[in-house]
């Protein structure tokens, strides 16, 4: 079996298939996954479809690029919609200094919210962290000392010292299509020293399609794909990178039922 920790079934992109796109997936031995919520306004949507399908679950909350759209929300929020029992998950928050798209200070009060609320649940923060990678190791550490909360650096992009510092601090480390590009051999070198413990794989659907699938809309299938390049840059097999990763995944996600 294998897990995608990060996709995005509520997306436009697959609004006419998703039947079939879960279908894929299940034809590919992809046996859970998250579909991450980036406004919590349409967490309705989201929840109904984790609650279509025995296999998909959700997360909830405010994507950073978003952050500005909904600056009332507060942790009693997050953390009443987490009591849903398909919700694994707070987030993706985090800090985006790429696009931009959302004043810096709105995604930094954004981001500690969903800190407070992952804290108080312990269910794992997702985090979205885009050449922000000093800001954000800072604000991990300042957290982490307030009390622990479990969390993940989803779809990897950053440098290796944010790494380190997700791991030290207990979080895990998501790597997606981006490690299967030829343009990615940092990535790769940071994804063969990340502890066999925290490792994790992801889509990100519909974005970031991994080899063989570059340019055409990603799905939760092509998780295979990332994870047989996963495999090889360690230097193991698919079958135990799948185990490992999947093994993974029950553990932070903990509240995610097993088949």
């Amino acid at each position: 079996m294998i897990i995608d920790t990060h996709c995005h079934l509520d997306f436009p992109d697959f609004e006419a298939e998703r039947v079939e796109v879960v279908a894929r997936a299940r034809a590919r031995g992809i046996g859970r996954m998250i579909t991450i919520s980036t406004r919590l306004r349409r967490f309705d949507t989201i929840r109904a479809i984790a609650e279509e399908f025995d296999d998909v679950f959700c997360s909830v909350g405010t994507h950073p690029n978003n952050a500005h759209e909904e600056t009332d929300i507060t942790a009693e929020d997050l953390v009443a919609l987490s009591e849903h029992p398909k919700v694994v998950a707070i987030g993706e928050a985090g800090l985006d200094y790429h696009y931009d798209r959302a004043p810096h200070a709105d995604q930094r009060a954004s981001l500690l919210v969903h800190i407070e609320a992952a804290r108080r649940t312990q269910l794992p923060l997702v985090i979205h962290a885009r050449r922000a990678d000093d800001d954000m190791a800072s604000i991990l550490r300042d957290e982490t000392a307030k009390g622990a909360f479990p969390f993940v650096l989803h779809c990897f992009s950053s440098g290796r010292a944010l790494a380190e510092t997700g791991v030290e601090l207990g979080g895990y480390v998501s790597f997606s299509g981006i490690l299967t590009f030829r343009n990615s051999p940092e990535i790769r070198e940071i994804a063969a020293a990340v502890p066999e413990d925290r490792l994790l794989v992801e889509t990100d659907a519909p974005y970031l399609a991994p080899v063989p699938h570059r340019g055409q809309t990603n799905e939760p299938s092509y998780v295979a794909d990332t994870l047989a390049v996963l495999a090889s840059t360690r230097g193991t097999s698919t079958e135990q990178m799948a185990a490992i990763t999947t093994e993974n995944a029950f553990r932070l996600f903990s509240k995610m039922s097993r088949p």
